[in-house]
């Protein structure tokens, strides 16, 4: 009997049946519903509450995108000081799963909020600015917060769930299914006409409706635990104490270098490429709006094909070839002078957005130390996150001081962004001159 039942799970494991399993359907519906909440939050609904809400003259649009970049900004350098602990976290104590749900939980919480506090009507002011606008913009900062630090966690606990030969199949399910939370997150739009307000709350409910799969069913894997009772300087000293020992793990420490100047351009592009579609090529917003369900669909295609390709080529090709693909596509953003050159460029970056996670998360599981895996997800976590600063402030300084050039200025801007890529892919494909002594599989 138990043999037959080891052969009926090999078996499985060769095709693809295990994906549809509960457990790695509630993990995946986790992508789906975080997906909701980036797209639906991060990349539409916030920025066009904050504009409506105080751009009424050009020069306040300037002041709401700068609250904008501020927001963004203070939320990921929240992230930048806490995610090196949360690795220690999951390497200290060995739990993951829990994690997602509390981070997950406050993330929703203050979504709510932001629907709250968006239609709550008053006269007060603060800053100069309504008390109401004041408070949504703070839900933001805290509700992207929690949201970036439950994806720590999350990303971790792949390694939890299927054999090393089957992670990059998983990873490729998971990041097609969270796009396909873009698609489904939208509907949301239909809510607009009756205020924010129920466009943030409709979002927090499908946000914690496709993150309940996750509490239910699927349990907590606990791998490893050293001590309790973790305190803070504890935790730093260690991430100190990794840095020193990072020269013992080149392959790791290489690949994180890279991933910081090809994520530098993958996030200062998510940011700035509305901008650049309509002022720059001549889309108008509903061209954009179906120009960015495109990118999404192309993501999700993406996402799964290089989770095969991973499979078959292994995940350090996969991701030099993910920079390449993202080269080309800046190199046809920058140089678009007709509207369907950049439906090309929207495309491959949405291949490229959709496979980056896949080959990375596989790559830091391949690269890691077992002992250290934790803590490396949050050091990977905490280079993406600087990069997502880093990038639109040079992006930003570009325009600033080629504003008088007028459009050449953004295709100046966009063409660092193609150097910071290619700066990456040659970091990533460097030959190492020693092999890593350190490196568990």
């Amino acid at each position: 009997m138990e043999s037959k039942r080891l052969k009926q799970a090999s078996d499985q494991s060769r095709g693809y049946g295990f994906l549809f399993s509960l457990p790695i359907l509630s993990w995946a519906l986790y992508d789906f519903a975080n997906t909701i909440f980036s797209s639906n939050i991060t990349t539409v609904f916030f920025p066009f509450y904050v504009t409506d809400t105080i751009g009424a003259t050009a020069e306040l649009e300037q002041i709401g995108n700068a609250l904008i970049s501020y927001a963004n900004a203070l939320a990921s350098f929240f992230l930048v000081i806490f995610s090196p602990l949360f690795g220690v976290w999951i390497d200290q104590t060995g739990y993951k799963q829990r994690y997602v749900i509390r981070f997950a939980a406050i993330s929703i919480l203050c979504t709510i909020l932001m629907g709250l506090f968006a239609g709550w009507q008053t006269d007060g002011i603060l800053w100069g600015l309504p008390v109401p606008f004041v408070a949504t913009v703070l839900m933001f900062v805290l509700a992207k917060f929690f949201y970036n630090s439950s994806l720590i966690f999350y990303d971790a606990k792949i390694s939890d769930l299927v054999p090393r030969d089957r992670l990059s199949t998983l990873s490729g399910f998971g990041v097609a299914v969270g796009y396909m939370g873009t698609l489904v997150g939208l509907v949301v739009y239909f809510l607009l006409d009756d205020g924010y307000e129920y466009v943030f709350l409709a979002t927090a409910a499908l946000y914690l409706v496709f993150t309940l799969p996750l509490l239910f069913f699927l349990r907590e894997k606990k791998t490893m635990q050293k001590r309790s009772g973790i305190g803070l300087l504890s935790g730093y000293k260690e991430i100190i104490g990794t840095f020193k020992e990072i020269r013992k793990h080149q392959s790791i420490f290489r690949f994180m270098v890279a991933y910081f100047f090809v994520n530098d351009a993958i996030a200062t592009t998510i940011a700035v490429m509305s901008v650049y579609a309509v002022t720059v090529v001549g889309f108008s917003s509903g061209q954009f709006i179906i120009l960015y369900l495109v990118s999404t669909v192309t993501a999700i295609i993406g996402s799964f094909c290089f989770g095969q390709i991973a499979n078959r080529i292994g995940a350090h090709r996969s991701f030099s070839f993910v920079a390449l693909i993202m080269v080309i596509a800046l190199t046809i953003g920058a140089l678009a002078a007709a509207q369907w050159m950049f439906w090309i460029a929207g495309s491959l970056f949405g291949i490229a957005l959709g496979s980056i996670w896949v080959t990375s998360r596989i790559l830091i599981v391949d690269l890691s130390p077992a002992d250290k895996r934790g803590q490396f997800f949050g050091l990977f976590a905490f280079s993406g996150k600087v990069s997502s600063i880093i990038g639109p402030m040079i992006y930003g300084s570009i325009t600033l001081m080629l504003k008088d050039f007028g459009d050449l200025a953004s295709r100046v801007a966009l063409t660092s962004l193609i150097v910071l890529t290619i700066i990456g892919l040659l970091v990533h494909v460097a030959k190492k001159k020693t092999p890593d002594r350190m490196a568990v599989r």
